[in-house]
């Protein structure tokens, strides 16, 4: 399968870069695409860390192949194809090397789960248009329902928009078994998100809507104010809610879930001083939760939720724990 074009200018330029076995146009006609391939990377693996990885991998590759590339394909298409390819490698030796308790089955895949800084996200103005329905949190989740292969064709397919002939060729499988694949995808994504729209491919506002900007301040103003009330009031009574990297996510009532915070220690002596700023990852409202214990001056970098915010309530909190995540570009202390 090639793409329907003339040698484009890319290239052309990009294959005498290879001829001259020079490292230096190379990079830099790779390295223009790093941001949307890491997207692709974090939509495969649900996980940043590993999301670069698999880039400059994906990079080490290209140049270890760049004599096979013959401009019958576009550069991009035929980086996203050893991207893609990277990923389900590195899946089956993660999948392989952690084998998952038949009681996490469900949830295994979320135990990876990290935020994507936005800051990282392609500044190309039609990549970002369609960036927060494919890049959130919940579809991210989503996705690592899928297998491996079938997540790679889904993909491929209905975020990127690849006809079937072109994701065939990518993953080196036929029509039929891709048109298949894509069925058996959308049933499953139909079944973990029930409630949203799955035209993954028609352009979506990414910017946050006043209304989650006022709940997320109201979600602040009572944490400052260790005001559980006010807390339970802005949450779901179906609320959905993990802390990661402790397993699993379950739809629990808004009073179950400020119950739990209590009983766990939350707004106790000790873990009452809070101070909060706000923040967006997955291109979601976030607030980034500062302690500060009796014996220290400062407040300290603790946590971070990620909010989805439905008809002005929180239909789903991910809490992160924000002092790994240095690509998070957080400060510290306040």
């Amino acid at each position: 399968m090639t793409d329907a074009k003339p040698l484009g200018a890319d290239e052309a330029a990009f294959i005498a870069a290879v001829r001259s076995d020079d490292t230096a146009p190379f990079a830099l006609m790779t390295e223009r695409h790093r941001r949307e391939l890491q997207v692709h990377c974090y939509r495969m693996l649900a996980n940043y860390d590993d999301a670069q990885d698999l880039t400059q991998e994906t990079f080490l590759r290209a140049w270890n192949k760049r004599a096979s590339f013959k401009g019958h394909a576009a550069l991009r298409t035929w980086l996203y194809r050893i991207a893609t390819n990277a990923c389900l490698d590195f899946l089956k030796k993660r999948n392989d090397r952690t084998p998952v308790p038949a009681e996490l089955a469900d949830v295994s895949e979320v135990l990876y789960l990290q935020p994507f800084p936005d800051g990282m996200l392609p500044e190309d103005p039609q990549e970002s248009a369609v960036a927060r329905e494919t890049i959130e949190l919940a579809f991210i989740v989503a996705v690592q329902h899928l297998p491996p292969r079938q997540r790679a064709v889904f993909i491929l397919r209905d975020v990127l928009g690849w006809p079937a002939p072109k994701a065939a060729d990518a993953l080196e499988l036929t029509v039929a078994s891709v048109t298949s694949a894509l069925q058996r995808a959308r049933v499953t994504m139909r079944e973990q998100l029930p409630d949203r729209r799955l035209d993954w491919r028609r352009p979506a506002s990414h910017e946050l809507s006043d209304d989650e900007r006022g709940v997320v301040k109201l979600y602040i103003d009572a944490h400052e104010r260790n005001d559980l009330d006010g807390l339970m009031s802005l949450l779901r009574d179906d609320l959905r809610f993990v802390m990661l990297p402790e397993a699993g996510t379950s739809a629990v009532t808004a009073k179950d879930a400020v119950d739990g915070w209590v009983s766990g220690g939350l707004f106790q002596p000790g873990y009452d001083d809070w101070r909060c700023i706000t923040t967006t990852v997955n291109r979601m409202p976030a607030a980034v939760l500062y302690l500060r214990t009796p014996d220290d001056p400062e407040y300290r970098l603790f946590t971070m939720a990620v909010l989805h915010i439905v008809d002005g309530k929180i239909a789903e909190l991910t809490g992160f724990d924000a002092t790994d995540k240095p690509w998070l570009d957080l400060p510290l202390t306040l």
